[in-house]
């Protein structure tokens, strides 16, 4: 076993730690399974505990513009109140369950573009100290997937998908920030929409589908957006393409303002009132261009053919660069 990281607060001759993940991608609200290796010093060493952080890379909108940095969404204490003799190697299995609203990274096992990592605190003698970041890679719940599958088999394409900081009113949302799959329209709905926002909000019982538009302005009136939300069971077995059909046209054909329904920034602004901030022209989002590959089973018949990923960073502690000097206490 290679440990990735002396623990640096700990000294030279302090405990070594190495968290490793089960293969596979896990579900939101979901188990995750590992161990966590960690090797004895030139001491004994009494372990106080092992936590588990869950780190999501996200999007922030304030006055300037926009900014990224990485947040504690989740922890979880998994061992702890033991010795760990000198040189000692142990290994402390762990089973936790993720929060149901934990970003999806891919799909049909092609990224998304997504960040997230797992990070080990470990703290012996009243010092605690960070290790190295390990990618987590989440896979969509059952309805999750046939939702995007219709949406693929209707004609839309992938375009990206972001975190952002903030809540969208009048839903159960749990999480600071939530996930949005950016989608060009298909081609029946291109004359009135520039593109469709989906976020998937789960819970227990189900889960909320938000749905916002940014919607093409006419001769005389400008663009604006229109939000809707509808409920899932995650057992429901619906005509899908029916489905999500009958809510894009009830999106599409929805003109009046969308009230509570707006997304709410940590400044106050509530995106979809002010038309056109929300949809600003950094929606593309970073680093586009990595080609998923047609043949991915069902969204091949759709978004598949056309559809792109954020580039995905080798090391995901590469892409959570400084994010130690801005976290804060989050979690």
């Amino acid at each position: 076993m290679v440990f990735k990281r002396l623990l640096g607060s700990l000294g030279v001759g302090g405990p070594t730690v190495d968290t490793v993940l089960d293969p596979g991608a896990a579900l939101p609200g979901g188990p995750l399974s590992g161990q966590v290796h960690l090797k004895g010093g030139s001491a004994d060493f009494d372990i106080e505990h092992i936590t588990l952080e869950l780190i999501a890379r996200v999007e922030v909108e304030h006055e300037e513009g926009e900014s990224e940095g990485g947040i504690v969404f989740e922890r979880f204490t998994v061992a702890g109140g033991f010795r760990l003799a000198e040189g000692e190697e142990r290994a402390v299995p762990f089973t936790v369950t993720l929060p149901w609203e934990t970003p999806v990274t891919e799909l049909y096992g092609q990224p998304l573009g997504i960040v997230l990592g797992v990070r080990t605190e470990l703290a012996v003698a009243g010092a605690k100290d960070k290790g190295d970041l390990d990618p987590l890679a989440v896979r969509p719940l059952p309805a999750q997937e046939a939702i995007l599958q219709a949406l693929g088999q209707l004609g839309f394409g992938f375009k990206s998908a972001d975190l952002e900081y903030g809540r969208i009113h009048g839903t159960g949302q749990a999480l600071p920030f939530y996930q949005e799959v950016e989608l060009t329209p298909a081609p029946q709905y291109a004359h009135a929409v520039n593109e469709i926002e989906v976020t998937f909000l789960a819970h227990p019982g189900g889960m909320e589908v938000v749905l916002e538009a940014d919607k093409r302005g006419g001769l005389f009136s400008g663009g604006h957006d229109a939000l809707t939300r509808f409920a899932v069971g995650h057992q429901d077995v619906r005509d899908w393409n029916t489905e999500v059909d009958g809510w894009v046209r009830q999106l599409v054909e929805h003109r009046a303002a969308h009230g509570g329904y707006g997304h709410a920034d940590p400044y106050g602004h509530h995106h979809g009132e002010h038309h056109g901030e929300h949809h600003g022209g950094h929606r593309s989002g970073p680093g586009m261009g990595t080609a998923i590959a047609a043949g991915a089973a069902g969204l091949a018949v759709g978004v598949a053919g056309g559809m792109v990923a954020a580039e995905v960073v080798d090391e995901i502690g590469d892409a959570f660069e400084g994010e130690d000097e801005g976290e804060g206490d989050e979690g």
